[in-house]
């Protein structure tokens, strides 16, 4: 309603300090902390960031829309010494400390890593950079420390474009209007096409997000223009906390989100803040004093919250349990009042001329850019660690291949299918068909083929038995991974006759993961189940059965059609290795809160004896036929005793493994000449 004593040109009027708002800020703030710390029914505590978006839109907006009407223009270059001031200072003390903890804890290719996020959330771009690295809900959000910054990003291209528009339309007022409400409707509808199909996108970039910020934007300017004293009935702001509450506690993570639901939490917070100053339950509620406290810190609590849960998690790879991270979350909340207190308010306060302002925040850029870009050309700065690690260290950064040369026929017997040549140019005499080992193997294989002189294709997919006449469901892999793997081993089965240019086929495969149907040792949660498809097998059958079949109808099959069947030993899992965490416990050796060492860079050959005996079976009674050659890569890993994942010197031991059953490309290359009958030479001393 409007209010009969309120200003007739409300762009006079100062903006009244709305306690409610700070409540609501540490509603969104508390959501996302506690969602991410882990409290188990908070499973849409992420949805904090959209009650941030529209806080955001309508204050600013509300700014600039006073200015706009009062003045006819807006002066942008106060608007951002004003953001200058609110924002830089807290941002850069977190970035530069973030940084020197990250010296301490990360890994080289993880700080290489860091460095171009440094960069990014320096110049607002960090929401771009990790929508093209992985997801927001990924495994590896631990490594990177600066990633809530991405909606930071986005609120920062809010803040360039709003102006800019308002600016740009400032002579047409009800043509800037009708922008502002286009744009809107553009955007949410966007998001909400976008998501299913990209919401990568959708979740990250600023277009998808405008809507949300455009929605505090429109909510400033209606209340502004109507007179509003942001009062309506009590059942408004309970509806508006029902919606906000609602989505912390149901909505998902995942590819659903945001698009549609996303309204939900955007909506919530306009009914919120749209009534905020009635006398109702709600509105008290959030002008408690502990919510005015955390709605104070709510700044320095978003920036200083995750690089303390990252660090923390990287360090101890796990909490010991609710209590370990309610201690963590107290830091957190230590840390962001003293940035309230002792950063942001006295810059806040400060009498600073305009000209220091900017300059203060162009040196604190120029020094996040460089230490950023010192960091990225650096490769991590290595040489941080001593002779223990760096094994560990080079075998973790060890395992990115050329996969330049690969293409997905658009037609022929191939189509689709992402096939990558090795060796010269010329028709494919070789076919190396298998899974992620493929990968693993491709700098040695390739090596090979250059040297034979013989040129080869190789076709790999993750997780996918190279087998004729099986399906399988990994726990690993969405349905659609499994359902492409059939597909292509299909496709692959009814392509081969079409190829008769092929000499030789290279099957390459974990089989003891396969005929097991789980991992072993670090990876034992890793499960998959085969079942047979056209294959005499019942389908209750043991899977080493299943699998067993499969391989014979397999081989049968690629003879029948002229070629030559090599397969290759898988090499020795060393169950409980990782590259990774097997650097980690080294360099924080003896660090307080360092937990126990778990992995062990070698295993006694009897405990694998069992694992592979059965899985082998099939294949070695095949080589016995002399229906296949079986490259036995063993005696290149083991000695009598053990198999290793370090091999060389104590002055230059390499790093073998990157995982428990991937080795490095290095140890890829020292093998090539393992490779030989692949390519139709014989092995060097055979």
């Amino acid at each position: 309603m409007r209010d009969p004593a309120a200003p007739r040109d409300p762009a006079h009027a100062p903006m009244p300090y709305r306690p409610d708002i700070d409540g609501l800020r540490a509603v969104a703030v508390l959501s996302v902390v506690l969602y991410h710390f882990g409290l188990p029914w908070l499973g849409g505590g992420f949805t904090g960031v959209d009650v941030f978006f529209v806080i955001s839109g309508f204050l600013i907006g509300g700014i600039l829309w006073r200015e706009y009407e009062a003045e006819g223009r807006i002066r942008l270059g106060a608007f951002y010494l004003r953001r200058f001031r609110r924002l830089a200072p807290a941002f850069f003390t977190m970035a530069l400390l973030t940084t020197a903890l990250g010296a301490a804890l990360l890994l080289p290719f993880e700080f290489r890593e860091f460095g171009k996020s440094l960069i990014a959330a320096t110049v607002y771009l960090s929401n771009v950079l990790f929508y093209r690295q992985a997801g927001y809900f990924d495994t590896g959000a631990e490594m990177k420390p600066l990633l809530h910054t991405w909606s930071l990003a986005v609120e920062e291209q809010f803040y360039i474009v709003l102006p800019l528009l308002i600016l740009l339309l400032s002579r047409k007022r009800s043509l800037l209007l009708l922008a502002l409400v286009t744009l809107w409707a553009g955007s949410l509808g966007s998001s909400i096409l976008a998501t299913p199909t990209h919401p990568g996108a959708a979740f990250y970039l600023f277009p998808f997000r405008a809507w949300e910020l455009l929605s505090g934007v429109l909510l400033a300017i209606w209340g502004l223009e109507t007179g509003r004293v942001w009062r309506g009935h009590p059942a408004l702001s309970w509806a508006g906390l029902a919606l906000v509450l609602g989505s912390v506690l149901l909505i998902p993570a995942g590819p659903l989100f945001p698009g549609l639901l996303a309204l939900a939490p955007v909506l919530g917070a306009v009914l919120l803040i749209g009534n905020g100053t009635g006398a109702s339950p709600v509105n008290r509620a959030l002008s408690h004093p502990a919510a005015l406290f955390f709605g104070r810190i709510s700044y320095s609590l978003y920036l200083w919250h995750w690089p303390v849960l990252c660090l923390s998690l990287y360090l101890r790879g796990e909490y010991s349990g609710a209590l370990e991270a309610l201690c963590w979350m107290a830091l957190s909340v230590a840390l962001a009042w003293l940035s309230w207190r002792f950063v942001e308010t006295p810059m806040r306060r400060a009498r600073l001329p305009g000209i220091a302002i900017v300059g203060g925040t162009a040196l604190a850029s120029a020094a996040t850019l460089g230490v950023g870009a010192w960091l990225y050309l650096g490769d991590g700065l290595a040489q941080r660690f001593g002779p223990s690690v760096r094994p560990h260290i080079a075998a973790s950064a060890d395992f990115l291949q050329d996969w330049s040369r690969c293409t997905t026929p658009a037609g022929g017997p191939l189509m689709g299918i992402e096939t990558c040549p090795i060796g010269p140019e010329g028709p494919p005499q070789v076919l190396v068909w298998g899974d992620s080992h493929v990968r693993a193997f491709k700098e040695g294989l390739d090596l090979a083929a250059h040297e034979a002189g013989v040129p080869g294709l190789i076709i790999w997919r993750a997780g996918c038995p190279p087998l004729f006449g099986v399906r399988k469901t990994e726990s690993a892999a969405t349905p659609a991974q499994d359902r492409a793997c059939t597909q292509a081993n299909l496709q692959i089965r009814q392509a081969l006759p079409a190829m008769p240019d092929l000499q030789r086929i290279a099957l390459i495969g974990r089989w003891t993961y396969y005929a097991h149907g789980a991992g072993i040792g670090l990876d034992a949660a890793n499960t998959i189940r085969i079942f047979p498809i056209d294959a005499p097998t019942p389908a209750d059958a043991p899977q080493s059965q299943i699998v067993a079949e499969a391989a014979r109808t397999t081989v049968a099959e690629l003879r029948a059609g002229g070629a030559e069947v090599i397969a290759l030993r898988q090499p020795p899992e060393i169950p409980r290795y990782d590259s990774r965490l097997a650097a980690r416990e080294t360099a924080h050796a003896g660090w307080p809160l360092a937990p126990a060492p778990v992995t062990e860079p070698e295993v006694a050959r009897g405990i694998l004896d069992q694992r592979v005996s059965e899985a082998e079976a099939p294949w070695r009674a095949m080589a016995e036929a002399n229906e296949i050659t079986l490259v036995d890569t063993w005696p290149r890993f083991c000695d009598a005793a053990a198999c290793h994942a370090l091999h060389g010197s104590a002055e230059g031991m390499q790093g073998w493994y990157f995982d428990n059953n991937h080795i490095t490309n290095t140890a890829a290359r020292a093998l090539r000449d393992l490779f030989a009958p692949i390519f139709g030479t014989k092995v060097a001393g055979l």
